[in-house]
């Protein structure tokens, strides 16, 4: 039998009652701001200008999730400092999934290759969804001697620094797909950074340069007409884009090297936005016409969920970490 007397039962049995609305006000709050993001428009970042392959993948991403989730998703180009000066912008953003970075490999680099960054990559960004793998082309000028791979070798042997080697800037990912090639195959190279993949291959086009790694984008054009010869693709399958061209690992056994990118936001950003974020994205990563256009820009889809994504972040930062040590790498 209750000892408490018909008040104290009375004035319990409200205060139960009163924490189970509580609760169940709670899950409905929680719910509905779920369901109300966004409710403004939502920035992404991308540290480099505009035209560049982050700039490109931002857009159509951008213009999916516009659609999707019903707000702007507004482009805002920091370029600076490999790309850094984004990344800095965004983990001093507030936490509410309003700015979003446009991620790729300068990002893992990045954090062997700044001996002072004002953040921890891997730490201070949430990864929200991947969007393409994509490859880089290993390409040189048509009057040179090697047309294969085996061939490009034996001739970077019997000739020793004779080679340049141009790449869109130290440190940058063309730069780097390069040093893991030496660095694989022994053979000396001198490396010719430019500021920005353009002038780059405009001078390998005039012959000013012997080779370099290339994202299919800005390639595949001078490949077919013949301004350019491939001599093969650096992901572990050949390209969709290129299937006659073989792969690095094909005559280099375990080289691989790819550019990833992908959405990433400020640290503790409401797991509920990460979610729809990566559900909203990986939706278009299906949808059969965002996935043609990212396979006319040489990539491969890429849906992972954000434990997924976080994962090869932190494998891509080791890769990268341990290649520019080796070649003891500094920036410009």
């Amino acid at each position: 039998m209750s000892m408490l007397s018909p008040y104290a039962r009375g004035t319990a049995a409200i205060a139960l009652a009163s924490v189970c609305a509580f609760a169940a006000f709670s899950d409905f709050a929680g719910t509905t701001k779920a369901q109300a993001y966004p409710s403004r428009s939502v920035r992404i970042v991308v540290g480099f200008v505009p035209g560049n392959p982050p700039d490109i993948f931002a857009r159509l991403t951008g213009q999916w999730l516009s659609e999707r989730l019903g707000q702007p998703f507004v482009i805002e180009n920091r370029p600076g400092a490999g790309g850094t000066i984004g990344v800095e912008a965004v983990v001093r953003s507030a936490p509410d999934g309003y700015t979003l970075l446009m991620t790729g490999a300068h990002d893992a680099a990045a954090a062997t290759l700044y001996d002072k960054l004002n953040y921890d990559f891997v730490r201070d960004i949430a990864p929200v969804a991947a969007i393409i793998r994509q490859p880089l082309v290993m390409v040189v000028h048509p009057s040179f001697p090697a047309k294969s791979l085996p061939e490009f070798i034996a001739y970077a042997k019997a000739n020793p620094g004779k080679i340049n080697m141009a790449s869109a800037g130290t440190g940058t990912g063309p730069h780097l797909n390069g040093e893991l090639f030496k660095q694989m195959t022994g053979v000396n190279m001198t490396h010719v950074p430019y500021r920005g993949g353009a002038p780059a291959l405009t001078d390998l086009i005039a012959g000013q340069v012997q080779m370099m790694f290339v994202g299919p984008a800005a390639s595949i054009d001078y490949i077919r007409t013949g301004k350019l010869h491939a001599l093969a693709v650096t992901t572990a399958t050949r390209s969709e884009v290129l299937p006659d061209i073989p792969t690095v690992g094909d005559f280099v056994p375990g080289y691989e090297a790819s550019a990833v990118f992908g959405l990433g936001a400020s640290r503790n950003t409401p797991a509920h936005i990460v979610d729809k974020l990566n559900a909203a994205v990986n939706a278009g990563l299906a949808d059969p016409k965002l996935k043609a256009r990212l396979a006319e820009l040489g990539g491969a889809a890429l849906a992972l969920s954000p434990p997924e994504f976080a994962e090869l972040i932190a494998k891509e930062t080791e890769k990268w970490g341990k290649v520019i040590k080796l070649a003891g790498i500094k920036p410009d």
